[in-house]
């Protein structure tokens, strides 16, 4: 499980990446760069739940060790 996270909060840090590279920040509401700053704040909220799902395992496995 942890490697999928891993590699699914890669995944989403590339395409983040990509996105900020289609931003016209000139016109940044406007036709294309519009799609991209929504997709790379789809992203961040996307890394964000993996971060939780990843803490709330680790906390899952510290309360079986205890028991």
């Amino acid at each position: 499980m942890k490697t999928f996270i891993n590699i699914l909060s890669i995944l989403a840090l590339g395409l983040i990446i990509f996105n900020a590279t289609k931003l016209n920040f000139d016109n940044l509401f406007i036709g294309e760069s519009k799609i991209a700053v929504i997709t790379i704040l789809a992203l961040l909220c996307a890394i964000l739940l993996l971060q939780i799902l990843r803490i709330s395992k680790k906390i899952e496995v510290l309360s079986k060790s205890k028991n």
